[in-house]
Parts: structure tokens; sequence; C-alpha cells
């Protein structure tokens, strides 16, 4: 994230760009208020073009509610916000060590100090390649660096922020694809005129409805000779296109079973 005006009133946002921090390394604790309130408030920076976003954060902004809230069952719930697991691993500190903590309000001003041993944590999330975010059972986490301790696995928490948003992004798009298409080039009965079909258009690749014939249809459709003039008249001999009225009802007799008007007929109305 980078700084282009004062960030008055939104600490948070502001601790993470003098540390030089994106948001997928939100320094507070997965799910707290703090942690949601982060996203918050670069939405609302980022919005009155206090700040510019990398391309991975922008993609957080854009493309997900991560930030706000909605109300589900008269209770006030964040959205977007994957659901982790938080299994538990055996941090092994190599030898003493001292770590500023933070309370999910915010860094402590004094350190805590550990002695070499093992001590029960939760994984949360990789930092980078040097550092590991861990969380403690009171509440507390901290940045450990990877070389002063070793984590022997019970089960580790294997989803990172950034995958598990992917994850609901991706969910998001099967939900909608559970909408199935309506059934193509099969014509009905009803609608705005006597029938109607579903289509593809090949130029856009969307699914146009098409509706056309008349009430008359049904009367003559076994006539020859007003067969022959309907077909003539409306020159169906070059009716291609499919998203155009003209089409179907030239064609109508060919779908004759479907549509209730007796045996299907090889030839145009």
């Amino acid at each position: 994230m980078i700084q282009i005006k004062d960030l008055l009133g939104l600490p948070s946002l502001e601790y993470h760009i003098d540390n030089n921090l994106t948001l997928h390394e939100n320094v507070y604790r997965y799910s707290s208020t703090n942690f949601i309130q982060l996203f918050a408030e670069a939405r609302d920076a980022y919005r009155d073009g206090k700040i510019q976003l990398n391309e991975e954060d922008l993609k957080l902004i854009e493309t997900t509610d991560i930030g706000l809230y909605g109300v589900y069952e008269a209770n006030k719930v964040p959205l977007d916000l994957p659901m982790i697991n938080e299994d538990r691993a055996i941090i092994t500190f190599k030898n003493d060590y001292e770590v500023k903590m933070n309370t999910g309000e915010g860094y402590d001003d004094d350190f805590e100090y550990f002695k070499a041993g093992e001590r029960e944590q939760v994984y949360i999330l990789d930092k980078n390649d040097k550092r590991v975010h861990v969380e403690f059972g009171d509440g507390t986490n901290a940045y450990i660096p990877k070389d002063v301790i070793s984590i022997q696995e019970k089960s580790l928490v294997k989803n990172r922020i950034n995958e598990a948003v992917k994850k609901a992004l991706t969910e998001k798009k099967s939900k909608k694809k559970e909408k199935k298409d309506p059934p193509l080039n099969k014509p009905k009965r009803g609608g705005s005129k006597a029938y109607y079909v579903y289509v593809r258009d090949p130029k856009t690749k969307k699914i146009k409805k098409v509706s056309f014939g008349s009430g008359g249809l049904r009367a003559k459709i076994k006539n020859k000779e007003a067969r022959n003039a309907f077909a003539a008249r409306h020159n169906c001999k070059n009716k291609k296109d499919r998203t155009k009225a003209g089409y179907w009802s030239c064609n109508l007799p060919r779908y004759a079973p479907a549509l209730g008007l007796g045996a299907k007929m090889n030839t145009f109305w």
C-alpha cells in the first residue's frame, strides 16, 4: 500500500502503511473486530483516493465485501470473511526470545519474554519466508522469526487468508452456475406470441428469448398450399438466423410434436 494523502482517523491502516504491510499481512487476530476494521478503513481510503493498492489488495476490495457487514437472522455478521479451522501445532523456541505482542487492539509497549522450550500455539499464517504469524491461547499474537523456532505439526492451519478468499469467490461463482440455462432451440407454447424459444446468440454468446407465431398457425399447418404461400411470401429458404422470429416461424412444422401441432413435418410452414 502507498499513502498519498492524510489518513487521520484510520489508525489501523496508518500502522500498516508505516510498517510497509499489505492488507494480506493483516497484523490483527483473524476475524477480530480490528481485523475486519482494517479492510473497512482501506475500502474508505481507496474510495476517497487516499491510498494506492497493489494488485492483490485491490482485488480483495473490488471483488469481495470483506470489511463490510450484513444482517443474518437479526444478527450483524461480517461479509466475505472465510471461516478457517484453527488447528494446532507445537512451537519450540530454540533459545530464549523476546517478542512484542499484539493484543488485537494494537501492539503492547512491553516485550514478552519466552524461554527456550515448547509451547502450544495456533498457527495462523505464513508472513513470508522469514516469519510465522502465531496466535497464543490468551488471544495475543505476533510474528515470530523462523530461525528462532521449530514447528512440530499436530495439524496446522493450511489455508492462508488470500487462499480462503479465493475459495469464497469460487464458491460464489459456483452458486451462480447452479442456475441452469434454459433448454436451447426447443420451441414451446406461450409467451407474448403463440410460441417462444431460447437460443444462444453466436455474436454475444448470451441466451436470447425469441417469440414468434400467431393464433392462426394450427388451423393451416397441414394445408400444403397455405404452407407454400407462406414460405414464398416470407422467403423461408433464406431464413438462417436462429435469433430471429422469421427462422422459427418458417420452420414451425419441424417442431410440430413439441408444440401440439401433430406429427413432425420436414418442410417449411
